[in-house]
């Protein structure tokens, strides 16, 4: 099936390279173009887009607050927003994490780092980083960034659902590891990695990897670490 892609962002001149690049791929198509966050809410149900590339800053509607509408419509469960963001150490990507994004990626980023974004989020498989992701979310918990400020107690009681396998699996996922290298880890097959990662998602209420990650650091599970 081809990947419908939505580009939300206030700068015409990169939307339209954008455009360039992902109409370029048999797999996947533009559907639709947003300048501020409000609109890319909007396109997102009208074009029904798959995957919405979403920047981070823009007027009105910022990406942040566009990513928490699109992830609390239930007509909207399918969309996976991935955030484009100058800066790929941001207080804001984790925000956005928490909001919903399935990921995040820097405008610096190579042409095949972003179409595999697109098709990664698509496939709900990984949390997107190609460069920082593993050491983002401890670091910004590390210095007291915010999800340290925001702490759920709650989510601690909820791992209490999860079995002992599960735990591992996600404490796992929260290192960045993709399901093969966890099958790897762990000597199971991937498919029973899979199994229990979308059994951790069902029970904590996480829409995809991206949350799994942020609600393993909340709850206490993984502690942070800085290299």
């Amino acid at each position: 099936m081809t990947i419908r892609v939505l580009l939300a962002d206030d700068q015409t001149l990169l939307r339209s390279a954008f455009r360039v690049l992902v109409d370029s791929e048999s797999d996947m198509e533009v559907v639709g173009e947003a300048s501020d966050g409000a609109e890319a809410v909007r396109l997102a149900r009208e074009e029904r887009a798959d995957v919405v590339l979403m920047d981070i800053r823009m007027p009105g509607t910022d990406g942040l607050a566009a990513t928490r509408l699109i992830s609390a419509d239930p007509s909207l469960a399918h969309v996976r927003v991935v955030i484009l963001t100058t800066f790929e150490v941001d207080d804001y990507v984790v925000q956005s994490l928490r909001a919903g994004a399935s990921g995040f990626l820097g405008k610096g980023s190579e042409p095949e780092e972003l179409l595999s974004a697109i098709r990664v989020a698509a496939g709900g498989e990984a949390l997107l980083s190609p460069t920082a992701t593993k050491g983002l979310i401890a670091r910004f918990l590390a210095q007291g960034g915010a999800l340290d400020d925001d702490h759920d107690p709650a989510r601690s009681a909820r791992l209490d659902a999860l079995t002992v396998r599960e735990r591992e699996v996600l404490v796992q996922v929260a290192g960045g590891h993709s399901n093969d290298e966890i099958a790897e880890r762990l000597e199971v097959s991937p498919l029973t990695v899979k199994t229990h990662v979308n059994r951790a998602m069902a029970k904590l209420g996480a829409r995809d990897r991206a949350q799994l990650v942020v609600i393993a650091y909340e709850s206490g599970l993984v502690r942070p670490r800085v290299e």
